[in-house]
């Protein structure tokens, strides 16, 4: 047995869960609604405040699809209560980052600046104080399209080994490397 797929979730207060017979799960919160489509094969039911996934059986799909589904409703839950934040910090001379609604602009180092068209489950804000490196604040209730957005910003300059320039998310450690100088 699945030891994720097995736990079952429960839900804090102020969280409603619908499942539709399509097996469709609906989850909404003080911070926003939430849907996912469930695979037939799995059953979702919920009682005294818990929601628990069954499968049919041990075939290796079934298993396989057991703990994902309980994981992304987890996360769902989660999100609508809570909500999910990932900061990511600009390491790097002259490396800026400036917000206007929905549009993040970031100078990183090329001959032009950046501009990226965030969705609008995503709050963002940019925050600059002098002596420290520029930091980006995502905000959501959707795990999945926060850590996609923040794994497309990374990829604009992802952290190089020799002087640690590039976006990075905060507490993130970079492996250093010694430079041409230091083999002789």
């Amino acid at each position: 047995m699945s030891r994720i797929g097995k736990a079952p979730i429960t839900l804090p207060k102020g969280v409603e869960i619908t499942i539709s017979d399509k097996n469709l799960v609906t989850v909404k919160g003080p911070k926003g609604t939430l849907e996912q489509a469930v695979d037939p094969d799995l059953k979702v039911s919920q009682a005294d405040g818990t929601l628990t996934l069954e499968r049919p059986s041990d075939a290796k799909p079934h298993r396989a699809k057991h703990g994902l589904y309980r994981s992304l409703i987890a996360n769902m839950v989660k999100g609508v209560s809570e909500g999910f934040v990932i900061e990511q910090e600009l390491v790097g001379v002259g490396y800026r980052a400036t917000t206007k609604g929905q549009q993040l602009t970031l100078a990183l180092g090329f001959s032009h600046a950046v501009t990226i068209e965030l969705p609008p489950q995503i709050k963002v804000a940019a925050a600059q104080e002098k002596g420290k490196n520029p930091i980006i604040r995502l905000e959501s209730v959707d795990k999945q399209l926060i850590g996609q957005v923040a794994a497309k910003l990374r990829s604009l300059r992802k952290p190089e080994p020799y002087k640690g320039k590039g976006v990075r998310f905060v507490g993130e450690v970079v492996r250093r490397k010694a430079g041409k100088a230091a083999g002789k």
